[in-house]
């Protein structure tokens, strides 16, 4: 008779492979509310801080501005001559107290944009009359620092709603940068145009998987660009000089702040466009950005990183 085999009975486990699940999906959850604790926590760190350091800055400008005044008065010479090392020292003073009035700005302009306070005010506007005068700004220190700087009315360019004030900014910004890096005997332009611009929406720029509905066959934006013959910008730069504080090695003791180029681009964002560099080294800069014809909708108008 053969032999039956003996039944070997194994001990029942535990099925832990949903238990494990649950486990690691709590776990998950507690470390996605963590971090998002911790950035809300790092960025309300921040933004008092920004906001202290611009009530600082804030409070810097009555003073400075009243020093400012006072030098200017003792170079009218109306309380009295001056000799040659006199003129010399005030004029030292005079553009160091310009300098410092225009860092305050800057960072002011940049705490502003940074908490999201700065509000555009669009109009129908006309562009070429917009950029004439920040030329007309700017001449004189072009001629003093021995730099021509060129612009001519584009007859093409039609009115559209825009903030005037923001666009001046935005360009002086741009002539201040090609200023500080031309050297002597250099050449600036300053140029605006009507432009296509291939985006699938002017809402969301951002969103890659919109399909356009119709081909463009009229400019729907408007593109300025600011070139120089200064020294040029090595390509890896090309996006890192729109950061926060970024300064090239080449110019660590160049004056500013590291915040023009940024303050441009939050500012070109915030008004729905892109702003851009071309360069190379030894051959100059060219500065783009691009606006386009109708503005973005309040919604968009946010703080823009």
């Amino acid at each position: 008779m053969a032999a039956t085999p003996e039944k070997t009975y194994l001990p029942r486990t535990k099925d832990v492979s949903s238990g494990s699940a649950e486990s690691r999906s709590a776990t998950s959850s507690e470390s996605g509310e963590d971090l998002q604790q911790q950035f809300n926590q790092l960025q309300e760190r921040f933004l008092r801080t920004t906001n202290a350091l611009a009530s600082a800055a804030h409070d810097l400008k009555t003073p400075l501005a009243i020093m400012n005044g006072y030098v200017e008065l003792l170079q009218s010479e109306k309380l009295g001559g001056l000799n040659g090392r006199q003129r010399e020292i005030l004029g030292d003073m005079r553009t160091s107290g310009q300098r410092l009035q225009q860092f305050i700005q800057d960072f002011l302009s940049f705490s502003i944009l940074e908490t999201g306070e700065m509000k555009m005010h669009f109009e129908a506007s006309d562009l070429n009359a917009c950029l004439s005068e920040v030329c007309r700004l700017w001449s004189h220190s072009f001629q003093e620092k021995g730099l021509a700087l060129y612009f001519l009315a584009n007859e093409k360019l039609i009115e559209f709603p825009c903030d005037v004030a923001k666009i001046q900014r935005i360009v002086s910004n741009l002539l201040e940068n090609a200023s500080k890096f031309t050297p002597a005997g250099g050449t600036v332009w300053l140029h605006a145009e009507p432009h296509m611009w291939e985006r699938r929406s002017v809402s969301n720029p951002e969103n890659l998987t919109e399909r356009r509905q119709r081909a463009i066959t009229q400019p729907n934006s408007v593109k300025v660009s600011v070139a120089d013959t200064g020294p040029g910008i090595p390509a890896e730069y090309h996006i890192e000089v729109f950061d926060d504080f970024f300064r090239l090695p080449q110019s660590e003791n160049t004056a500013g702040m590291g915040l023009g180029l940024a303050i441009a681009r939050r500012l070109v964002a915030n008004m729905g466009g892109k702003i851009w560099v071309e360069s190379e080294p030894n051959a100059g800069c060219k500065f783009s950005f691009i606006l386009p014809l109708l503005p973005p909708t309040a919604t968009n108008q946010g703080k823009s990183k």
